[in-house]
């Protein structure tokens, strides 16, 4: 583990013994950067994305809690991934090298506590090895009272072109994108994988029960101030989510894993 930068954000860089990485800011605990075994870089992040805190990065693996999108009356896509999260443990385990980040309400700006008055603990682990990046999230109740939540890893996949991509595991059949797509999966099951014509990636989840598959095409990207028009054909968002909101007693504990291989 190192102290790194990433734009003007402060980050942290977790290396395996074989040569994977990720960065993760401490903004958001969020992942902007996956290399495996071989350096190739796995992530999408937008080159007009802002580094500076004053907005969500647009790109790698944004943490959604407490809230999907606009499924709520709070913050879209919630408040994790736009707070600032505190290292609390790393490692290398074998061939493996993890950290751990965590936030909770001590930690929110005054105007966000208020917004939603609930004692929460989270805990983000990111483990990379060779060619394998796996992320859990855990969110504990340390307050009184039951509260509901939603959670998603929001993951920004680099591919070369998405007119190749080719994703098996949603759906019946097999899923192309030829321009804007948004859809939502519900109990998935099983493995998902995404064939981009040069490798296959192959994803499991846990504790997530439904998946997204997004890209906001051409005309939603030229729209976007934080993104080049043409950038939407390098990534698609096939992300692990639990949208209906789960409620979570007090002293409770929940746990969502997602590998990626």
């Amino acid at each position: 583990m190192e102290q790194t930068t990433f734009g003007q954000l402060p980050a942290i860089r977790v290396k395996a013994p074989g040569g994977a990485e990720a960065v993760v800011t401490l903004y958001g605990a969020h992942l902007v950067s996956w290399k495996d075994a071989q350096g190739r870089e796995r992530m999408f992040c937008s080159a007009k994305s802002s580094l500076d805190g004053s907005r969500a990065i647009r790109g790698g693996v944004p943490v959604i809690f407490p809230q999907f999108a606009e499924r709520g009356a709070g913050m879209r896509h919630g408040f994790a991934r736009v707070s600032t999260w505190r290292l609390e443990d790393s490692g290398v385990d074998g061939d493996a090298a993890w950290a751990v980040f965590g936030l909770d309400q001590s930690d929110l700006p005054e105007k966000l506590a208020a917004a939603w008055p609930h004692r929460f603990a989270l805990a983000l682990r990111v483990t990379v090895r060779g060619n394998q990046l796996e992320m859990a999230l855990a969110v504990r109740n340390t307050g009184a009272e039951s509260f509901p939540f939603a959670a998603a890893l929001h993951t920004y996949h680099l591919v070369p072109e998405l007119a190749q991509v080719r994703i098996d595991g949603v759906e019946t059949g097999t899923l192309s994108i030829e321009d804007k797509l948004d859809k939502v999966y519900q109990r998935v099951k099983g493995a998902v994988t995404l064939a981009t014509g040069e490798r296959t990636v192959r994803f499991e989840q846990e504790g997530f029960t439904d998946a997204v598959v997004w890209n906001p095409g051409a005309l939603d990207a030229a729209a976007l101030a934080d993104m080049d028009d043409g950038e939407y054909r390098r990534f698609v968002c096939i992300e692990p989510a639990l949208l209906d909101p789960h409620t979570l007693a007090p002293g409770a504990v929940w746990e969502g894993r997602y590998r990626i291989a």
